[in-house]
């Protein structure tokens, strides 16, 4: 049985991704109870790229719930597109042109994606959960954790899960942060 917590995260996450340009991704890392986050961050932080990674649609469109994979995209979807208390973010396809691509207005949020169609997003992004040991979703803050920031390329390795909408969500146990 899933605690109040539990229950309550998932809908506040959704909620958040809503607020910005899109809608929400998945939430099942974030479904189980967390640990208080790890003291040494470099468990997470992988030196060297791992081999074989896919951009977040062909993950979208090939993983099966449970799948290890290695998927690459850009930090952003959202106007803040870090999870709140949780070591997460969202990242899209490299397919899809941010703000700063499409027009030269000075956008000072061009990771947001606001200029792209909310429905080109839909199958161009995904969450990513840092997880420690045991699967459950780490508490803190993922640019603590991690070197990660708004539209830095990141290499994920992890397991895909799928919620009951088919939004992705990878249980990150490493990330690479392209220079």
């Amino acid at each position: 049985m899933r605690s109040f917590s539990d229950r309550l995260l998932a809908p506040l996450f959704v909620l958040g991704l809503a607020a910005g340009c899109g809608t929400g991704v998945g939430e099942s890392a974030a479904e189980r109870p967390a640990e208080a986050g790890p003291t040494d961050s470099s468990q997470y932080v992988l030196a060297a790229e791992p081999e074989g990674a896919k951009g977040v649609r062909e993950v979208r469109n090939t993983s099966a719930d449970g799948d290890e994979v290695v998927i690459v995209g850009r930090v952003g979807g959202a106007e803040d597109p870090f999870l709140r208390g949780y070591a997460g973010f969202t990242i899209v396809d490299a397919s899809v042109k941010h703000c700063g691509e499409l027009h030269d207005d000075g956008c000072p949020t061009p990771w947001d994606y606001c200029c792209s169609p909310p429905e080109e997003l839909e199958d161009a992004r995904a969450l990513v959960t840092l997880v420690d040991a045991r699967g459950s979703a780490v508490k803190g803050d993922a640019k603590a954790l991690a070197p990660v920031r708004e539209m830095k390329t990141v290499v994920v390795r992890g397991k895909a899960r799928r919620d009951e909408a088919g939004n992705l969500t990878i249980e990150a146990t490493g990330i690479h942060v392209r220079s």
